[in-house]
């Protein structure tokens, strides 16, 4: 069973920066591209960036150049750096393999909270 812990998310202000992080518990996880979704209540969660195993970066269009995905192999841990913050960026952000595999699930995820 794969264990996905998110944190470093909280409150910032509109224009600031947080910068949250994933660590998974799976030993090969080199060989996945890892994902940062996010979902606020009553949508669908979504997919804002994702990185290959050896760090290709891909963005969805509303966070492209604002955001910036990184990973390190060796703490199999992943990484969002949020710049430019926005209300409408205020969602639980969680950390997942793209496309998500079906053994696994998700993690308790951190709050972002964009407001002044």
């Amino acid at each position: 069973q794969v264990q996905l812990v998110e944190s470093g998310g909280g409150l910032v202000q509109p224009g600031g920066s947080l910068r949250i992080s994933c660590s998974a518990s799976i030993s090969i996880f080199r060989i996945y591209t890892m994902g940062w979704y996010r979902q606020v209540p009553g949508k669908q969660r979504e997919l804002v960036a994702w990185i290959t195993g050896n760090g290709n970066t891909n963005y969805a269009d509303s966070v492209k150049g604002r955001f910036t995905i990184s990973r390190d192999n060796a703490k199999r841990s992943v990484y969002l750096q949020m710049d430019s913050l926005k209300p409408e960026n205020s969602a639980v952000y969680f950390c997942n393999a793209s496309p998500k595999p079906s053994s696994w699930g998700w993690g308790q995820g951190t709050q972002v909270t964009v407001s002044s």
